[in-house]
This record gives C-alpha cells, sequence and structure tokens, in this order.
C-alpha cells in the first residue's frame, strides 16, 4: 500500500497577516430590523460606540437610548454590560450600523399590551391632552386615547390633564398606531374582583327580562338566569318580580373578562319551588341557606 505523502508545513502555516485578511474579508450579515446583542465601550455628546462583533463598532444616537430623554448615558448604557438593540440603519461606507433601544423597547412593548389586552389587564396611564373626542394619555411613553364616552368624569375634561387614571385597553393596533383605552372598564373590571361564587349578594332589580333578571350590584350588574330562579319551571318573570325590588342570592360564577356575574336563587331552596310559593321565606334566612348551598357549589 502506497503511502500518501503529507503537506509541507510551509503550505500549512496561516499567518497573523493572513488573519487579519481573513477577518477583513468576513462578510457580516447585519440588516435593518435585525436585534442583536453588543456592549458599549465608548461615550459621546451624541451617542454612544456599542461593539456588536462586527468589523467596525455600531453607532446608537442619544435621541435612540430609551422612550424617554436620558442625561446621563451611563445610567441605562452601562460600560461593557451586555444589552439588545435594534438595528435601524444599514451599514454604511464603514461598515457601522445605527442601533436604538427606544425602538426595540415600543416593539416589545406593543407586544406587551397586547396580551395585557388578551387577558383583560389594566394600567395606570397619565392625562395629557384633551380634544373634543376625548384626552390623549401617554401609555409608559406611547400615545393613547381614552374617549369621552369610556372616561368616568365627561364634562370638565381639561381638569384631567396631569391626573394618572387606571384604564383597560380596548384597541391595540401597532400597524395603525392606535392605541384606545377605558377608565369605565377598568373600574367594573376592578369592582368585579370584589366577588366570588359563593357570596351572599342583595341588590335592586335593574331589568326584567324574558331571559332573567338584571340586578345592580354596586355598579356591577348580575344576571340572575330564569332558570337559576327555581329547581321548579318558572311560568312569568313579571309576576314574581318587579323592577327596584331588592333580592338576595347566591354568586355562581365570576367571568371577569366579560364583566359578568351569574346569581343564583335556586340554590337556596330546600324543595323545588320554594321561591315561587315562599319567596319572602327564603330571602328572610337568605344567610343559613347559603351556607349549605356554599359547600355544594364548591365541592
Amino acid at each position: 500500500m502506497t503511502s500518501q505523502s503529507q503537506p509541507s508545513s510551509t503550505s500549512s502555516s496561516f499567518s497573523m497577516d493572513d488573519f487579519a485578511k481573513a477577518l477583513d474579508q468576513q462578510d457580516f450579515q447585519f440588516s435593518k430590523g435585525q436585534i442583536v446583542r453588543g456592549k458599549v465601550f465608548q461615550y459621546e455628546s451624541d451617542g454612544a460606540y456599542v461593539d456588536i462583533g462586527g468589523k467596525s463598532a455600531a453607532f446608537i444616537p442619544l435621541t435612540e437610548v430609551g422612550l424617554h430623554s436620558v442625561s446621563d448615558l451611563s445610567t441605562v448604557l452601562p460600560l461593557q454590560e451586555e444589552q439588545e438593540f435594534l438595528i435601524i440603519r444599514e451599514q454604511n461606507a464603514d461598515g457601522q450600523v445605527t442601533l436604538s433601544r427606544r425602538q426595540l423597547q415600543i416593539k416589545q412593548l406593543w407586544q406587551q399590551l397586547g396580551e395585557m389586552q388578551e387577558d383583560g389587564k389594566s394600567l395606570e396611564v397619565r392625562v395629557k391632552g384633551v380634544n373634543k373626542g376625548g384626552v390623549t394619555v401617554d401609555v409608559q411613553g406611547l400615545r393613547g386615547f381614552i374617549p369621552r364616552s369610556h372616561l368616568l368624569e365627561r364634562e370638565n375634561l381639561e381638569n384631567l390633564v396631569g391626573q394618572n387614571l387606571n384604564a383597560s385597553l380596548l384597541e391595540v393596533n401597532r400597524d395603525n398606531n392606535k392605541l384606545v383605552l377605558s377608565q369605565r372598564l377598568a373600574t367594573r373590571s376592578q369592582a368585579m374582583t370584589q366577588f366570588e361564587p359563593g357570596q351572599v349578594v342583595t341588590g335592586k332589580i335593574s331589568a326584567i327580562k324574558p331571559f332573567g333578571v338584571f340586578v345592580e350590584l354596586d355598579g356591577i350588574n348580575g344576571l340572575l338566569h330564569i332558570k337559576q330562579i327555581s329547581q321548579n319551571y318558572v311560568e312569568s318573570l313579571p309576576s314574581l318580580f318587579q323592577t327596584g325590588q331588592e333580592i338576595s342570592a347566591v354568586v355562581v360564577d365570576v367571568d371577569e373578562s366579560q364583566s359578568r356575574i351569574s346569581l343564583s336563587t335556586r340554590v337556596l331552596e330546600n324543595y323545588p319551588g320554594e321561591m315561587l310559593e315562599k319567596r319572602d321565606e327564603v330571602m328572610a334566612s337568605v344567610e343559613a341557606r347559603a351556607n349549605r348551598a356554599r359547600k355544594k357549589l364548591l365541592e
């Protein structure tokens, strides 16, 4: 078997000059919209230089450091601390790209707000101005809008400027830069947290519908469905209830996302039809009856 010749040490040598040339020829693929990691290594009056592993240092302008104005770069961009940046301008003739933390934060904030809307969460916003339709607000650095119909105070809107309001998200549309909120919805959602299954509540009947009656509970409407009134069939709701009448019931379900509370009086009955025959007696001993009902509901 013939042995193969080995390459000479001269042909396999790789000098520092060769390494420098190879590095110089390396194609660093940095493009606009790309998220990169890097470390700030030098401050300037108008921004900072960032090492992102390219042939040339990247640059982040002072205006792109964050959502809010920054006077001391070291507070948000400490030297040699690795952070994420968004490339907002591709390489120039010197191979330098322009970075932004502000636009990356905006992108992440829109995503967070979308998730908050899906989860029905509220947040605190600051009123910045007034227009015909309502008020403009600062939402963690983004501009939002609360329509007049979704404010608790609908008349003297100028008095709201500078105030912090708790609001829920109605529309989150990054493509159209549209951020619409509701103070009323947030207030309703907050009020919902005071209710839980098995709880006895008392309120006044606000409306009678074919499918049941609505009961006003501290600004929140609870629904006593016709099938939850009695274990027996209910023929006529108007013959049993009147608008403005006080009634007690047990909370059987709380749906915060729909701002809906389901009530029941049938769980208070000692026998089927007792609510129809002896409603006043049932109402007079609600608490004692509810203790029994609560055990069944929470089983």
